[in-house]
């Protein structure tokens, strides 16, 4: 009897045949509108592209223009610098408010909207709020200093050694709310069970979380992962909104000088060579997690 269910029951391929037959379109539209844009955009950039794109090849120069200018080197250090915290952070603040919310308090829908609801602001909104909340004549500093502490001074977004901070600050604020939900969705999918046994040994809260709880999490912080990573790669209107890139340009990041090459100094060719640079950036993280993550499943 199994094996004539078996026998009648339709291959992979056919299965939810109309389903596949509707997303067709869709996925040779975004394939062509992805790979065809990036080969246009690699190809180009070996070019000495201006305000049109024009096939006069120049080999790597604009790829060696590109690393010999301080504005690149600057935006490489600062996407750096503000990934890795932002990373950390996130992932940190994220999984405690998750922690926390997770013990069954009072009020607990009211605390998930008030941390979600800066997700819901445009990274233009974000920056401009807190462009006036760290601006010294009317932000932190001014109320502080109003207290009576007249020598504080907190003033990221002037100061071009620590403007980045700054930056990281909002970014924060903005997106940690998502991380939280994330991470709380991970955490109410743990099975009750393992908490009782983890009281019945004695084990500590902390304990359970850092041995047991975390490593079963590990689909949601790689899920997590993957999205705080991409609004790294893409932060830009944050800059834009808060510093336009200085003081200077010492808060200058990748995709605002390739947007500043591309449609202001109407130098196609080295927007495009910055472009690359980021993709190939990407790639370096993304496929070897991706041969991690999905070659490990097919090999098991």
């Amino acid at each position: 009897m199994t094996e004539q269910v078996h026998a009648r029951r339709p291959s992979q391929l056919l299965r939810n045949l109309n389903s596949k037959i509707a997303s067709i379109p869709m996925i040779l539209t975004a394939s062509v509108v992805f790979f065809g844009g990036t080969i246009w955009t690699i190809v180009y950039s070996f070019t000495n592209s201006k305000l049109l794109p024009r096939l006069k090849w120049v080999g790597l120069d604009q790829y060696e223009r590109l690393w010999s200018a301080p504005r690149w080197i600057i935006s490489i250090e600062n996407l750096a610098i503000y990934g890795i915290l932002s990373l950390i952070f996130s992932l940190l603040i994220g999984f405690v408010l998750a922690a926390f919310m997770d013990q069954k308090i009072r009020f607990e829908n009211t605390f998930r909207t008030i941390f979600l609801y800066p997700f819901a602001l445009s990274f233009i909104v974000t920056g401009l709020v807190w462009q006036w909340i760290l601006n010294p004549d009317f932000g932190v500093q001014s109320i502080v200093r109003s207290l009576g502490w007249t020598d504080f001074t907190f003033n990221p977004l002037y100061t071009q050694s620590i403007v980045i901070y700054g930056i990281l600050i909002a970014a924060l604020w903005q997106g940690t709310g998502l991380v939280m939900c994330l991470m709380l969705a991970g955490l109410r999918g743990i099975d009750e069970d393992i908490w009782k046994a983890a009281r019945v040994d004695g084990i500590p809260m902390w304990k359970t979380y850092v041995f047991v709880i975390i490593p079963m999490m590990r689909p949601v912080f790689i899920t997590t992962l993957v999205i705080i990573a991409s609004g790294i790669v893409r932060v830009y209107d944050l800059v834009v909104a808060q510093t336009s890139g200085g003081p200077g340009i010492a808060s200058e990041v990748p995709a605002k000088y390739v947007y500043d090459y591309m449609f202001q100094a109407q130098n196609l060719g080295q927007g495009f060579a910055a472009s690359t640079m980021m993709l190939i950036t990407v790639s370096i993280v993304i496929i070897p997690w991706a041969f991690l993550e999905f070659g490990g499943k097919k090999r098991g």
